[in-house]
């Protein structure tokens, strides 16, 4: 049985979203073809997630945080975790500022990376990562993939965790004049559907 953390970044309501129509029919599929897992929903616009404080910058790491610290909450969670569920828009190239600060809190040294004498290395290696994210136009060739900082920073970031079965379902050009975007949106869907299943 596996535990699998299912983490929101959007300030759209439910229903308005097209990242989350994408993600929620993941989910409900994983579910369906999952029955023994737990899945568990994050969404982090209903968290207390804040950008981290001098003070918990100045404790970032686990041999100085405690159980009431709110960065230690998330980040046990994360590392507790076999599989993760991200959702998000790409906003002005990069993620989510909420979800910038979500990773910052669970970024914590001892718990979800450590230092040695190569560098950094991954504590939570072993567990897979999926990425579902929509953008208004289509940043996978060209000069534009040099602008894509979303997916990018997100799988870059799972990396350092150790996490490098990462695969991405994204729906592109969501806002460019003339797309069928009800058509773009149900063949990510498509998709998700058909990745759920083996996740």
């Amino acid at each position: 049985m596996s535990t699998v953390l299912y983490i929101k970044a959007n300030a759209r309501p439910e229903g308005e979203s097209r990242t989350f129509r994408i993600s929620d029919r993941f989910v409900e599929t994983y579910k369906k073809y999952h029955p023994e897992d737990t899945v568990l929903t994050l969404d982090l616009s209903k968290e207390n997630i804040h950008f981290l404080t001098e003070e918990e910058v100045a404790k970032h790491s686990a041999e100085m945080l405690t159980e009431k610290d709110i960065t230690a909450k998330y980040a046990y969670q994360f590392r507790n975790s076999d599989k993760y569920i991200f959702a998000e828009p790409m906003w002005n190239l990069g993620v989510p500022a909420i979800l910038k600060a979500y990773i910052d809190y669970i970024s914590i040294p001892g718990i979800t990376f450590k230092y040695t004498e190569n560098g950094a290395a991954g504590l939570c290696e072993g567990k897979k990562a999926v990425n579902i994210t929509t953008s208004g136009g289509d940043y996978s060739e060209g000069m534009a993939a040099e602008w894509e900082m979303c997916d990018k920073y997100l799988k870059a970031m799972m990396a350092l965790f150790g996490i490098t079965d990462y695969v991405t379902v994204s729906a592109t050009n969501l806002d460019v004049i003339g797309e069928d975007v009800e058509a773009i949106v149900n063949e990510a869907i498509r998709k998700a559907e058909e990745l759920a299943k083996y996740f």
